[in-house]
């Protein structure tokens, strides 16, 4: 049976979050908010738990099929995607053994739309980290390239760790070197809007200042604002639908992340 999620048919409404730790985000209330905001599609990031740690209903929200992406290593990385349409099928892997078993991508696929939720490494930790970073980013542009060779509508949700433009992230000057917001990623961002057609949902109609999504633990910097604009949701070209509203969730916080949320015509 085709699945009725049609990129025509109605308004979508998607959620991206990294929660940091499902667990300790519920504690938060992060599930009664998620059934308020009644979104059609949630993508989460950094769930850490495996499925058998997390049994609880309220973690199998009963209006949302629930397919996750768990790593190898317990407690690190995972994602997952949460959908009101039964999609047709669901595929966790980018293709790459090193990053499929930290649990970094998932994607569902419906009549006319592929939606994932992927959560890209950060570089901070070390040079390491920071080349893996750069081996994913090479992976995830041969994605693109692949599904608009098929002509296929793709959006993928999820923590870049990469701010865009100045714009995005508080202390630009200073956080030059530092991984994020190194020339090199904000290249590649660069890359997949210019050349391979993508486009930033949130940036596409909400062009203010000091709109962020994450903010370290230390010197206050959620008080102050001081932040880094690095979860998107960013679609190809031949996803026909336009953003109509984008904005980043702060009255209540469930995560070092913020919620983003776009509706779609």
């Amino acid at each position: 049976m085709k699945t009725s999620i049609k990129v025509g048919e109605k308004h979508i409404k998607i959620i991206s979050l990294n929660v940091n730790g499902i667990r300790a985000a519920n504690k938060k209330g992060v599930f009664s908010w998620l059934n308020d905001q009644d979104a059609d599609i949630v993508c989460l990031q950094e769930v850490r738990a495996q499925v058998e740690d997390i049994p609880g209903e309220e973690y199998w929200p009963e209006n949302y099929h629930c397919f996750h992406k768990q790593a190898v290593k317990k407690g690190y990385s995972g994602v997952a995607i949460f959908t009101k349409k039964e999609p047709e099928t669901v595929s966790d892997s980018l293709g790459a053994e090193e990053f499929d078993q930290e649990g970094r991508y998932i994607e569902c696929t419906y009549q006319d739309l592929i939606i994932a939720s992927a959560y890209f490494p950060s570089g901070s930790s070390g040079d390491a980290r920071q080349e893996a970073k750069y081996r994913f980013l090479d992976f995830f542009e041969k994605k693109l390239v692949e599904y608009n060779k098929k002509k296929t509508a793709f959006v993928f949700c999820g923590d870049i760790n990469i701010v865009h433009k100045e714009i995005d992230i508080k202390n630009w000057k200073s956080n030059q070197k530092n991984s994020g917001c190194l020339p090199e990623e904000r290249a590649w961002l660069d890359k997949i809007f210019e050349e391979h057609g993508c486009t930033d949902a949130f940036r596409s109609i909400n062009k203010d200042a000091d709109e962020y999504t994450w903010w370290s633990n230390r010197g206050n910097a959620y008080n102050n604002n001081v932040g880094w604009r690095i979860d998107y949701q960013i679609y190809n070209k031949f996803f026909t639908k336009t953003p109509l509203r984008a904005s980043v969730y702060k009255v209540e916080r469930f995560s070092d992340h913020a919620p983003l949320i776009v509706e779609y015509e």
